[in-house]
């Protein structure tokens, strides 16, 4: 799904939102952890978390190598169930609302590169509540295969009509930076996901930052900011 009509802005943003402006890894971590409990599967919480970001497909063959197709199945409708009952306890990371407007105001386009479900995806920018500042999202819908594979990343290009040279990633995981590194995008990383900087780092982000808040009292120095001005490198 895209916002009404495509943007004519020349150089975007791209956000993860689950970890990266929605406080939620650690309750899909839960939601993962309860649905392979319910199949008899006892796995740890670490190893769960670890791994949120991926898709949940590549999530369960990671951690359950030869799942049978049913008992994936399975899994994904009890993690998605699960989580559902966490809605009412998300909430969006401090500054997200002025971190989103300052990318809009500073010329940018917003997208969200989400691969969520469509019903999770629509409760996060219910809580991101902002507004004109967002001028594209994507949902698992609109990816063949999930992270750290790019097409979600291309699918929310495609609709910003952006290439990756024009556009930087913010996300929370690994995987967010092993998707922009596909398509050589480069990517901003938040430790607020539970994931540290060191690993961060080793996977490629160009810049780490804490959270939300962090990036936007560093955004005119950061990548992000020298895009805004046409001072990063093509």
């Amino acid at each position: 799904m895209a916002a009404d009509g495509a943007t004519k802005k020349q150089r975007g943003v791209l956000f993860d939102v689950d970890g990266t402006l929605i406080d939620s890894s650690y309750f899909h971590a839960m939601a993962w952890w309860q649905a392979f409990r319910r199949e008899g599967l006892d796995i740890e919480m670490s190893a769960i978390h670890r791994r949120v970001g991926m898709g949940g497909d590549k999530l369960i063959e990671s951690l359950v190598p030869d799942c049978p197709e049913d008992m994936q199945e399975e899994l994904k409708s009890a993690h998605s169930a699960v989580f559902s009952t966490f809605w009412p306890t998300l909430r969006p990371f401090e500054s997200v609302q002025n971190l989103l407007a300052a990318c809009s105001d500073a010329g940018l386009a917003v997208g969200l590169a989400s691969s969520a479900q469509d019903r999770d995806l629509e409760v996060s920018r219910h809580l991101l509540d902002a507004g004109s500042s967002i001028d594209a999202w994507t949902s698992s819908n609109d990816a063949k295969e999930s992270k750290p594979a790019p097409d979600i990343l291309l699918a929310c290009l495609d609709k910003l009509g952006l290439t990756p040279q024009d556009a930087v990633f913010v996300g929370d995981a690994v995987w967010d930076v092993k998707a922009g590194a596909a398509i050589g995008m480069p990517v901003i990383a938040l430790t607020c996901g539970g994931i540290s900087e060191a690993e961060l780092r080793d996977a490629g982000a160009a810049e780490v930052y804490d959270n939300p808040r962090h990036l936007l009292e560093h955004l005119e120095t950061s990548i992000i900011g020298k895009l805004a001005t046409g001072q990063r490198d093509a």
